[in-house]
Protein backbone atom coordinates (compact mmCIF):
# COMPACT_ATOMS: atom_id res chain seq x y z
CA UNK A 1 0.00 0.00 0.00
CA UNK A 2 1.43 3.37 -0.94
CA UNK A 3 0.49 5.11 2.38
CA UNK A 4 3.28 8.12 1.37
CA UNK A 5 0.25 8.80 -0.78
CA UNK A 6 -2.01 10.00 1.90
CA UNK A 7 -2.61 12.52 4.18
CA UNK A 8 -2.15 13.28 7.74
CA UNK A 9 -5.81 12.89 8.55
CA UNK A 10 -6.59 9.69 6.41
CA UNK A 11 -3.54 8.15 7.88
CA UNK A 12 -4.92 8.69 11.07
CA UNK A 13 -7.93 6.98 10.27
CA UNK A 14 -6.79 3.90 9.44
CA UNK A 15 -4.63 3.91 12.70
CA UNK A 16 -7.87 4.17 14.34
CA UNK A 17 -8.82 1.22 12.58
CA UNK A 18 -5.69 -1.14 12.64
CA UNK A 19 -5.35 -1.41 9.41
CA UNK A 20 -1.59 -0.36 9.98
CA UNK A 21 0.64 0.66 12.58
CA UNK A 22 2.78 3.89 13.33
CA UNK A 23 5.91 1.59 12.36
CA UNK A 24 4.67 0.56 9.04
CA UNK A 25 3.80 4.24 7.90
CA UNK A 26 6.88 5.36 8.67
CA UNK A 27 9.05 2.53 7.34
CA UNK A 28 6.46 2.68 3.70
CA UNK A 29 7.64 7.04 3.78
CA UNK A 30 11.52 5.77 4.56
CA UNK A 31 11.05 2.96 1.31
CA UNK A 32 9.61 5.96 -0.70
CA UNK A 33 12.39 8.13 0.33
CA UNK A 34 15.21 5.32 -1.10
CA UNK A 35 13.14 5.17 -4.15
CA UNK A 36 13.27 8.05 -4.97
CA UNK A 37 15.39 10.98 -2.89
CA UNK A 38 18.59 10.39 -5.64
CA UNK A 39 15.95 11.78 -8.61
CA UNK A 40 14.65 14.75 -6.13
CA UNK A 41 17.06 15.67 -4.15
CA UNK A 42 14.62 16.80 -1.37
CA UNK A 43 17.02 16.30 1.75
CA UNK A 44 20.13 17.03 3.29
CA UNK A 45 20.36 15.42 6.32
CA UNK A 46 18.16 12.51 7.62
CA UNK A 47 17.61 10.40 10.78
CA UNK A 48 16.32 7.34 9.62
CA UNK A 49 16.84 4.71 12.13
CA UNK A 50 15.91 7.59 14.66
CA UNK A 51 12.75 8.14 12.87
CA UNK A 52 12.01 4.31 13.20
CA UNK A 53 12.88 4.17 17.26
CA UNK A 54 10.15 7.27 17.62
CA UNK A 55 7.87 5.27 15.31
CA UNK A 56 7.97 2.02 17.65
CA UNK A 57 7.74 3.94 20.63
CA UNK A 58 4.47 5.97 19.38
CA UNK A 59 2.95 2.36 18.67
CA UNK A 60 3.57 1.34 22.10
CA UNK A 61 1.99 4.42 22.69
CA UNK A 62 -1.14 3.61 21.17
CA UNK A 63 -1.21 0.25 22.46
CA UNK A 64 -1.48 1.64 25.89
CA UNK A 65 -4.16 3.38 25.84
CA UNK A 66 -2.92 6.76 25.74
CA UNK A 67 -4.61 9.63 24.10
CA UNK A 68 -2.79 10.32 20.54
CA UNK A 69 -3.52 14.11 18.82
CA UNK A 70 -4.49 14.08 15.08
CA UNK A 71 -0.27 14.31 13.83
CA UNK A 72 1.03 11.61 16.56
CA UNK A 73 3.32 9.38 14.82
CA UNK A 74 2.86 11.49 11.29
CA UNK A 75 6.59 11.41 9.06
CA UNK A 76 7.01 15.45 8.72
CA UNK A 77 10.05 16.93 7.61
CA UNK A 78 12.08 20.28 9.14
CA UNK A 79 13.68 22.74 6.24
CA UNK A 80 17.29 23.01 6.94
CA UNK A 81 16.94 26.53 8.84
CA UNK A 82 15.02 25.27 11.85
CA UNK A 83 17.90 24.60 14.97
CA UNK A 84 17.80 21.49 16.50
CA UNK A 85 19.94 19.25 18.40
CA UNK A 86 20.04 16.22 16.54
CA UNK A 87 21.21 16.68 13.63
CA UNK A 88 23.15 19.65 11.84
CA UNK A 89 21.35 22.92 11.03
CA UNK A 90 23.19 24.66 7.91
CA UNK A 91 20.74 26.72 6.07
CA UNK A 92 22.01 25.11 3.10
CA UNK A 93 25.53 26.96 3.45
CA UNK A 94 29.29 26.06 3.44
CA UNK A 95 29.37 28.64 6.42
CA UNK A 96 27.46 26.61 8.52
CA UNK A 97 27.84 23.00 6.65
CA UNK A 98 29.55 21.29 10.63
CA UNK A 99 27.05 23.29 12.74
CA UNK A 100 24.61 21.52 14.88
CA UNK A 101 22.79 23.83 17.39
CA UNK A 102 22.61 23.55 21.45
CA UNK A 103 19.27 24.28 21.39
CA UNK A 104 15.96 23.87 19.64
CA UNK A 105 13.54 25.77 17.55
CA UNK A 106 10.20 26.56 19.91
CA UNK A 107 8.34 25.39 16.39
CA UNK A 108 10.25 22.46 16.12
CA UNK A 109 9.70 21.75 20.22
CA UNK A 110 6.20 22.19 19.55
CA UNK A 111 5.72 19.81 16.08
CA UNK A 112 7.67 17.10 18.11
CA UNK A 113 5.57 18.06 20.97
CA UNK A 114 2.30 17.22 18.80
CA UNK A 115 4.11 13.46 18.05
CA UNK A 116 5.64 13.85 14.87
CA UNK A 117 8.14 11.84 13.70
CA UNK A 118 10.93 13.80 12.06
CA UNK A 119 12.43 12.23 8.76
CA UNK A 120 15.15 14.70 8.23
CA UNK A 121 16.23 18.86 7.36
CA UNK A 122 15.26 19.85 3.53
CA UNK A 123 17.32 21.33 0.81
CA UNK A 124 16.47 25.16 0.52
CA UNK A 125 18.01 27.86 -1.53
CA UNK A 126 21.39 29.34 0.94
CA UNK A 127 20.09 31.17 3.68
CA UNK A 128 16.47 31.66 2.00
CA UNK A 129 17.93 33.60 -0.55
CA UNK A 130 16.64 32.20 -4.25
CA UNK A 131 13.34 30.93 -5.70
CA UNK A 132 14.62 27.81 -7.22
CA UNK A 133 17.00 25.72 -4.22
CA UNK A 134 19.80 26.84 -7.36
CA UNK A 135 21.83 28.39 -4.43
CA UNK A 136 21.73 25.71 -2.01
CA UNK A 137 25.82 24.57 -1.13
CA UNK A 138 24.07 20.65 -1.72
CA UNK A 139 23.01 21.02 -4.95
CA UNK A 140 19.66 22.14 -6.29
CA UNK A 141 16.15 20.03 -5.73
CA UNK A 142 14.58 18.78 -8.50
CA UNK A 143 10.56 18.87 -8.83
CA UNK A 144 8.96 15.69 -8.73
CA UNK A 145 6.25 17.08 -12.05
CA UNK A 146 9.08 16.71 -14.43
CA UNK A 147 12.75 16.35 -15.47
CA UNK A 148 14.86 19.80 -14.87
CA UNK A 149 12.34 21.69 -13.59
CA UNK A 150 12.92 23.94 -10.06
CA UNK A 151 10.69 22.97 -7.38
CA UNK A 152 10.39 26.78 -6.54
CA UNK A 153 11.98 28.13 -3.38
CA UNK A 154 13.47 28.67 -1.07
CA UNK A 155 11.37 25.67 0.87
CA UNK A 156 11.69 24.00 -2.44
CA UNK A 157 13.43 20.67 -0.30
CA UNK A 158 9.93 20.75 1.65
CA UNK A 159 7.96 21.46 -0.91
CA UNK A 160 9.26 18.34 -3.13
CA UNK A 161 9.62 16.21 0.00
CA UNK A 162 5.75 16.75 0.27
CA UNK A 163 4.90 16.18 -3.27
CA UNK A 164 6.87 13.08 -3.83
CA UNK A 165 5.80 11.54 -1.06
CA UNK A 166 9.39 11.60 0.71
CA UNK A 167 7.11 13.43 3.84
CA UNK A 168 3.73 13.24 4.90
CA UNK A 169 3.85 17.26 5.58
CA UNK A 170 6.89 19.82 5.90
CA UNK A 171 7.78 22.79 7.88
CA UNK A 172 8.91 25.95 5.73
CA UNK A 173 9.46 29.51 5.85
CA UNK A 174 8.47 32.14 3.78
CA UNK A 175 10.07 35.87 3.65
CA UNK A 176 8.92 36.87 0.21
CA UNK A 177 6.91 33.81 -0.80
CA UNK A 178 9.56 31.05 0.07
CA UNK A 179 6.28 28.77 0.99
CA UNK A 180 3.54 29.76 -1.88
CA UNK A 181 5.76 29.20 -4.75
CA UNK A 182 7.02 25.83 -4.19
CA UNK A 183 3.89 24.88 -3.54
CA UNK A 184 2.39 25.85 -6.49
CA UNK A 185 4.95 24.93 -8.42
CA UNK A 186 4.83 21.15 -6.65
CA UNK A 187 1.17 21.09 -6.68
CA UNK A 188 0.69 21.06 -2.74
CA UNK A 189 -0.75 23.59 -0.22
CA UNK A 190 1.33 26.13 1.51
CA UNK A 191 0.02 28.10 4.28
CA UNK A 192 2.02 31.60 4.99
CA UNK A 193 0.60 32.66 8.70
CA UNK A 194 0.33 35.80 9.95
CA UNK A 195 3.61 37.89 11.30
CA UNK A 196 3.96 36.77 14.47
CA UNK A 197 1.50 33.78 14.73
CA UNK A 198 4.75 30.99 14.72
CA UNK A 199 7.87 31.66 16.97
CA UNK A 200 10.61 32.27 14.87
CA UNK A 201 12.90 31.61 17.82
CA UNK A 202 15.27 29.01 16.81
CA UNK A 203 15.09 29.55 12.92
CA UNK A 204 17.89 31.26 11.21
CA UNK A 205 16.64 34.80 10.34
CA UNK A 206 16.86 36.11 6.52
CA UNK A 207 15.21 38.70 7.24
CA UNK A 208 13.26 39.25 11.01
CA UNK A 209 10.47 41.36 9.81
CA UNK A 210 9.36 39.48 7.15
CA UNK A 211 10.41 35.69 7.88
CA UNK A 212 7.12 33.53 9.02
CA UNK A 213 7.50 29.70 9.46
CA UNK A 214 4.51 27.50 8.21
CA UNK A 215 2.82 24.54 7.01
CA UNK A 216 3.47 22.70 3.47
CA UNK A 217 0.84 19.98 3.13
CA UNK A 218 -1.47 17.84 0.92
CA UNK A 219 -4.17 19.66 1.63
CA UNK A 220 -5.76 22.39 3.67
CA UNK A 221 -7.19 20.01 6.37
CA UNK A 222 -3.34 18.78 7.06
CA UNK A 223 -2.23 22.13 7.23
CA UNK A 224 -5.01 23.49 9.78
CA UNK A 225 -3.75 20.68 11.88
CA UNK A 226 -0.05 21.46 11.64
CA UNK A 227 -1.37 25.48 12.61
CA UNK A 228 -3.24 23.95 15.68
CA UNK A 229 0.54 22.40 16.99
CA UNK A 230 2.86 25.07 16.16
CA UNK A 231 0.69 28.67 16.72
CA UNK A 232 0.82 30.11 19.65
CA UNK A 233 2.62 33.20 21.90
CA UNK A 234 5.97 32.42 22.54
CA UNK A 235 8.19 34.85 25.32
CA UNK A 236 11.53 33.59 23.63
CA UNK A 237 10.70 35.75 20.64
CA UNK A 238 10.08 39.36 20.85
CA UNK A 239 7.89 39.25 17.09
CA UNK A 240 5.61 36.93 18.89
CA UNK A 241 2.06 37.63 18.64
CA UNK A 242 0.37 37.60 22.37
CA UNK A 243 -3.23 36.91 20.83
CA UNK A 244 -5.77 33.60 21.47
CA UNK A 245 -5.20 30.79 18.99
CA UNK A 246 -8.07 29.12 17.61
CA UNK A 247 -8.88 26.17 16.63
CA UNK A 248 -8.33 26.15 13.05
CA UNK A 249 -10.19 23.19 12.07
CA UNK A 250 -13.19 24.29 13.78
CA UNK A 251 -14.50 26.05 10.57
CA UNK A 252 -13.60 23.80 7.93
CA UNK A 253 -17.17 22.91 6.71
CA UNK A 254 -17.66 24.16 2.86
CA UNK A 255 -19.99 27.34 3.95
CA UNK A 256 -18.61 30.17 2.85
CA UNK A 257 -22.24 31.96 1.62
CA UNK A 258 -21.97 35.61 2.15
CA UNK A 259 -18.33 35.95 2.34
CA UNK A 260 -16.92 38.62 0.11
CA UNK A 261 -13.83 37.72 -2.11
CA UNK A 262 -11.80 40.89 -3.61
CA UNK A 263 -10.41 40.47 -6.48
CA UNK A 264 -7.02 42.95 -7.67
CA UNK A 265 -6.37 43.68 -11.15
CA UNK A 266 -2.73 44.53 -10.34
CA UNK A 267 -2.56 40.31 -9.64
CA UNK A 268 -3.81 39.63 -13.22
CA UNK A 269 -0.62 41.97 -15.04
CA UNK A 270 -0.13 41.03 -19.04
CA UNK A 271 2.84 38.83 -17.99
CA UNK A 272 0.71 36.57 -16.58
CA UNK A 273 0.23 32.93 -18.33
CA UNK A 274 -3.21 33.29 -19.52
CA UNK A 275 -3.44 29.50 -18.95
CA UNK A 276 -3.18 29.97 -14.95
CA UNK A 277 -5.44 33.21 -15.55
CA UNK A 278 -8.19 30.75 -16.81
CA UNK A 279 -7.65 28.27 -13.95
CA UNK A 280 -8.09 31.22 -11.42
CA UNK A 281 -11.02 32.76 -12.89
CA UNK A 282 -12.66 29.10 -13.36
CA UNK A 283 -11.93 28.94 -9.64
CA UNK A 284 -13.44 32.27 -8.87
CA UNK A 285 -16.93 31.29 -10.63
CA UNK A 286 -16.57 28.04 -8.39
CA UNK A 287 -16.33 29.88 -5.31
CA UNK A 288 -19.43 32.40 -6.26
CA UNK A 289 -21.47 29.46 -7.11
CA UNK A 290 -20.82 28.21 -3.50
CA UNK A 291 -22.09 31.36 -2.02
CA UNK A 292 -19.07 33.93 -1.99
CA UNK A 293 -19.29 37.67 -3.38
CA UNK A 294 -17.33 38.45 -5.88
CA UNK A 295 -15.58 41.85 -6.72
CA UNK A 296 -13.16 43.84 -7.97
CA UNK A 297 -10.70 45.73 -5.95
CA UNK A 298 -7.77 47.55 -5.80
CA UNK A 299 -4.16 47.38 -4.17
CA UNK A 300 -2.53 50.32 -6.24
CA UNK A 301 0.97 50.46 -3.99
CA UNK A 302 1.52 46.59 -4.70
CA UNK A 303 3.09 47.45 -7.81
CA UNK A 304 6.08 49.08 -5.68
CA UNK A 305 5.71 46.58 -3.28
CA UNK A 306 8.61 44.35 -5.06
CA UNK A 307 11.00 47.69 -5.06
CA UNK A 308 10.48 47.93 -1.45
CA UNK A 309 11.12 44.23 -0.93
CA UNK A 310 14.24 44.25 -2.22
CA UNK A 311 15.22 47.20 -0.51
CA UNK A 312 14.51 46.03 2.70
CA UNK A 313 14.81 42.77 2.83
CA UNK A 314 19.12 42.99 2.06
CA UNK A 315 19.31 45.64 4.14
CA UNK A 316 18.09 43.55 7.29
CA UNK A 317 20.16 40.59 5.15
CA UNK A 318 23.42 42.37 5.66
CA UNK A 319 22.75 43.22 9.41
CA UNK A 320 21.89 39.04 9.81
CA UNK A 321 24.63 37.58 7.87
CA UNK A 322 26.84 40.07 9.85
CA UNK A 323 27.13 37.31 12.80
CA UNK A 324 28.65 34.77 10.73
CA UNK A 325 32.35 35.50 10.92
CA UNK A 326 34.25 32.29 11.51
CA UNK A 327 34.83 33.19 15.22
CA UNK A 328 32.16 31.66 17.31
CA UNK A 329 30.92 28.80 15.24
CA UNK A 330 30.86 27.49 12.04
CA UNK A 331 33.64 27.02 9.17
CA UNK A 332 36.43 28.96 9.90
CA UNK A 333 39.39 29.35 7.16
CA UNK A 334 42.62 29.60 9.16
CA UNK A 335 44.98 32.43 7.42
CA UNK A 336 48.85 31.71 8.47
CA UNK A 337 50.17 35.62 7.97
CA UNK A 338 47.37 37.34 8.93
CA UNK A 339 44.94 38.85 11.70
CA UNK A 340 41.72 38.32 12.85
CA UNK A 341 40.23 40.33 9.68
CA UNK A 342 41.73 38.56 7.09
CA UNK A 343 40.47 34.99 9.38
CA UNK A 344 37.08 36.99 9.07
CA UNK A 345 37.51 37.97 5.66
CA UNK A 346 38.80 34.10 3.72
CA UNK A 347 35.89 32.79 5.87
CA UNK A 348 32.65 34.92 4.05
CA UNK A 349 34.96 34.71 1.33
CA UNK A 350 34.51 30.64 0.97
CA UNK A 351 32.18 30.06 3.19
CA UNK A 352 28.79 32.51 1.31
CA UNK A 353 27.51 31.89 -1.95
CA UNK A 354 27.55 34.08 -4.38
CA UNK A 355 23.77 35.15 -4.15
CA UNK A 356 23.97 35.48 -0.64
CA UNK A 357 27.13 38.09 -0.91
CA UNK A 358 25.74 40.13 -3.73
CA UNK A 359 22.74 40.70 -1.24
CA UNK A 360 25.02 41.66 1.58
CA UNK A 361 26.69 43.70 -0.19
CA UNK A 362 23.47 45.28 -1.61
CA UNK A 363 21.76 45.51 1.72
CA UNK A 364 24.95 46.98 3.28
CA UNK A 365 24.93 49.56 0.20
CA UNK A 366 21.07 51.03 1.51
CA UNK A 367 22.10 51.36 4.95
CA UNK A 368 25.17 53.68 4.27
CA UNK A 369 24.07 57.09 5.61
CA UNK A 370 24.09 58.44 2.34
CA UNK A 371 21.59 55.95 1.22
CA UNK A 372 19.73 55.77 3.77
CA UNK A 373 17.05 58.55 2.67
CA UNK A 374 16.63 58.18 -0.94
CA UNK A 375 16.47 54.07 -0.67
CA UNK A 376 15.69 52.44 2.86
CA UNK A 377 13.49 54.95 4.53
CA UNK A 378 11.54 55.64 0.75
CA UNK A 379 10.95 51.36 1.15
CA UNK A 380 9.86 51.49 4.94
CA UNK A 381 7.21 54.40 3.50
CA UNK A 382 6.25 52.28 0.74
CA UNK A 383 5.76 49.19 2.96
CA UNK A 384 3.42 51.32 5.06
CA UNK A 385 1.53 51.96 1.51
CA UNK A 386 1.45 48.72 0.99
CA UNK A 387 -0.05 47.81 3.82
CA UNK A 388 -2.62 50.59 4.28
CA UNK A 389 -3.68 49.10 0.75
CA UNK A 390 -4.45 45.92 2.21
CA UNK A 391 -6.17 47.14 5.26
CA UNK A 392 -8.40 49.30 3.54
CA UNK A 393 -9.64 46.74 0.87
CA UNK A 394 -10.37 44.03 3.94
CA UNK A 395 -12.71 47.13 5.43
CA UNK A 396 -15.02 45.66 2.33
CA UNK A 397 -13.86 41.97 1.74
CA UNK A 398 -12.95 38.92 3.22
CA UNK A 399 -10.42 37.46 1.28
CA UNK A 400 -8.46 38.44 -1.65
CA UNK A 401 -7.55 35.57 -4.58
CA UNK A 402 -5.28 35.84 -6.95
CA UNK A 403 -2.93 33.48 -8.70
CA UNK A 404 0.39 32.88 -6.78
CA UNK A 405 3.05 32.74 -9.81
CA UNK A 406 3.26 34.80 -13.09
CA UNK A 407 4.49 30.96 -14.51
CA UNK A 408 4.36 26.90 -13.82
CA UNK A 409 7.59 25.77 -13.23
CA UNK A 410 10.62 26.79 -15.21
CA UNK A 411 13.37 24.56 -16.34
CA UNK A 412 17.20 24.78 -14.64
CA UNK A 413 18.14 24.76 -18.33
CA UNK A 414 16.59 27.45 -19.44
CA UNK A 415 16.86 29.82 -16.03
CA UNK A 416 15.22 33.28 -16.17
CA UNK A 417 17.71 36.27 -15.76
CA UNK A 418 17.85 37.44 -12.50
CA UNK A 419 15.54 40.69 -13.20
CA UNK A 420 12.87 38.21 -14.27
CA UNK A 421 13.26 35.72 -11.53
CA UNK A 422 12.72 38.33 -9.07
CA UNK A 423 9.84 39.94 -10.93
CA UNK A 424 8.41 36.63 -10.22
CA UNK A 425 7.97 37.57 -6.42
CA UNK A 426 5.21 40.35 -8.11
CA UNK A 427 2.66 38.69 -6.47
CA UNK A 428 3.50 37.09 -3.49
CA UNK A 429 6.12 40.03 -1.42
CA UNK A 430 3.04 42.08 -0.14
CA UNK A 431 1.37 39.89 2.00
CA UNK A 432 5.22 39.34 3.85
CA UNK A 433 5.66 43.45 3.74
CA UNK A 434 2.11 43.77 5.32
CA UNK A 435 2.56 41.19 7.35
CA UNK A 436 -0.78 39.13 6.08
CA UNK A 437 -1.68 35.60 6.24
CA UNK A 438 -1.63 34.06 2.48
CA UNK A 439 -2.16 30.66 1.08
CA UNK A 440 -1.17 28.57 -2.19
CA UNK A 441 -3.60 25.69 -3.26
CA UNK A 442 -3.69 23.67 -6.71
CA UNK A 443 -6.16 24.72 -8.94
CA UNK A 444 -5.36 23.34 -12.15
CA UNK A 445 -2.71 21.65 -14.38
CA UNK A 446 -1.41 23.38 -17.21
CA UNK A 447 0.74 21.84 -19.83
CA UNK A 448 0.83 18.76 -17.76
CA UNK A 449 1.96 21.24 -14.24
CA UNK A 450 0.22 22.58 -11.58
CA UNK A 451 -0.95 25.87 -11.42
CA UNK A 452 -1.24 27.69 -7.45
CA UNK A 453 -4.02 30.00 -6.49
CA UNK A 454 -3.86 32.23 -3.82
CA UNK A 455 -5.76 33.48 -0.77
CA UNK A 456 -4.88 36.10 1.23
CA UNK A 457 -6.25 37.80 4.33
CA UNK A 458 -6.12 40.04 6.61
CA UNK A 459 -3.53 40.09 9.82
CA UNK A 460 -4.92 37.08 11.89
CA UNK A 461 -7.89 36.20 9.72
CA UNK A 462 -5.69 32.82 9.30
CA UNK A 463 -8.80 30.79 10.23
CA UNK A 464 -10.79 32.88 7.27
CA UNK A 465 -8.16 32.41 4.55
CA UNK A 466 -8.17 28.25 5.76
CA UNK A 467 -11.76 28.01 5.50
CA UNK A 468 -12.09 29.56 2.02
CA UNK A 469 -8.93 27.08 0.63
CA UNK A 470 -11.21 24.49 2.08
CA UNK A 471 -14.41 25.00 0.60
CA UNK A 472 -12.64 25.32 -2.78
CA UNK A 473 -10.26 22.10 -2.60
CA UNK A 474 -13.70 20.35 -1.10
CA UNK A 475 -15.87 21.93 -4.42
CA UNK A 476 -13.52 20.95 -7.10
CA UNK A 477 -11.84 17.95 -5.66
CA UNK A 478 -8.55 19.51 -6.80
CA UNK A 479 -6.29 18.36 -3.75
CA UNK A 480 -3.50 15.62 -3.07
CA UNK A 481 -1.98 15.85 -6.81
CA UNK A 482 0.31 13.12 -7.82
CA UNK A 483 3.36 13.93 -9.30
CA UNK A 484 4.05 12.64 -12.92
CA UNK A 485 7.47 12.75 -13.21
CA UNK A 486 8.68 10.66 -9.84
CA UNK A 487 6.22 7.76 -9.98
CA UNK A 488 7.32 4.77 -8.79
CA UNK A 489 11.16 5.89 -9.31
CA UNK A 490 10.95 5.41 -13.09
Amino acid sequence: MDLFRLTAHELQDKIKAKEISYTELTQNVIDRMDTVEDQVHAYVNTVKEQALAEAAKADKALAAGETVGPLFGIPISLKDNMSSTDMPTTSCSRILSNFTAPYTATVVEKIRNAGTIVLGKTNMDEFAMGSSTITSYYGPTQNPWGKDLVPGGSSGGAAAAVSAGEAILSLGSDTGGSIRQPAAFCGVVGFKPTYGMVSRYGVHAMTCSLDQVGPIAKDVMDCALAMNAIAGYDKKDSTSANVPVPDYTANLNGDIKGMRIGVPSEYFPSKLHPGIKEKVEAALKLLEDQGAIIEEVSLPASKYALSAYYIISPAEISLNISRLDGVSYGVREDVIDGDVYDMMVATRAKGLGKEVKSRVILGTHFLCIEQLKPYYHKALKVRTLVKQDFEEVFKKVDCIIGPTTLTTSFNFNNFPDPLTLRQNDLLLAGSNLAGNCAISLPCGIVDGLPVGMQIMGNAFDDEKVLRMAYCFEQASGIKNLQPSFIEGGE
